[in-house]
């Protein structure tokens, strides 16, 4: 587990755009069960999620289509959470950071962390819109 103090200012990158913060196996099964599309990071302390990731993520979110619903869970803390994600992410192998689109309920697009390592954040961004434009 990663202290508190190292990871409450990672989460707020995120949280502070609108994610919900998903801490629980129950938040996260009912947030991936919604209708509409969801988008979920599982955040993470290296280095991608912070010059990659994350940025891309915020950045993915000024295009004209965005995901309903936006939602996080944070790997190395929110272990339950993170473990209940992963499920729904088949047949992905666990990835962190990833990011995963989700259209009522089922799993339509993914970026694992070896799509966002060494990747610009304006990369990260571009994927993610256009698998908005497709799915929102």
């Amino acid at each position: 587990m990663y202290p508190t103090d190292l990871v409450m200012p990672m989460k707020a990158e995120l949280t502070d755009k609108g994610f919900q913060d998903l801490t629980t196996p129950v938040q996260v099964e009912e947030a991936l069960k919604q209708s509409g599309t969801t988008l979920l990071v599982i955040n993470s302390v290296c280095g991608c999620a912070a010059g990659a990731a994350r940025p891309g993520v915020v950045y993915s979110l000024t295009g004209d289509k965005k995901p309903d619903h936006l939602t996080t869970v944070f790997a190395g803390f929110d272990t339950e959470a993170v473990v209940e994600a992963r499920k729904h992410l088949a047949p992905f192998p666990p990835s962190s950071p990833c990011v995963a689109l989700f259209k009522d309920g089922e799993l339509v697009h993914m970026l694992e962390r070896h799509h966002i390592e060494g990747n610009p954040a304006g990369a990260i961004a571009a994927n993610l819109q256009a698998a908005y434009d497709e799915y929102c």
